[in-house]
């Protein structure tokens, strides 16, 4: 069974990788993915702060399938958990294979964890209205 994108939500970030983003193999380094996961958990998690927010914890990463280049990639972000100073999202990314014979595939999720940050870098409570 084919994959389908979230129903009803809107991805907290849509990016089409470059050549530049690939390995030799033609298909985009780990990192690149990894990279733009945080960018979209960041996001999310920075407006619910209100603010600046740290990276401090990453749960896991599982590669289901390679993300190619041309392929439309969406990030979308559920909240977890807010706590006094933290928030955790998982994130689940998506690919928008071949525009020509149109396929969906998950590649990768993983549930991240941000704390808010004041300008000197330290933890501030995450406001809660």
């Amino acid at each position: 069974m084919a994959d389908m994108l979230p129903a009803g939500k809107l991805p907290a970030l849509r990016v089409m990788p470059m050549p530049a983003d690939a390995n030799q193999n033609g298909d985009i380094f780990g990192g690149w993915i990894m990279a733009q996961v945080d960018v979209a958990g960041g996001t999310v998690a920075g407006k619910i702060a209100r603010g600046r927010v740290a990276t401090v914890a990453v749960k896991e990463f599982v590669f289901k399938q390679p993300v190619q280049i041309g392929d439309l990639v969406s990030f979308y972000v559920d909240v977890e958990r807010i706590g006094k100073t933290s928030i955790t999202v998982t994130v689940e990314v998506y690919a928008e294979r071949r525009p020509s014979d149109p396929k969906v595939v998950k590649v990768t999720e993983a549930t991240l964890t941000y704390v808010a940050i004041d300008g000197a870098g330290r933890p501030r409570p995450v406001p809660r209205s």
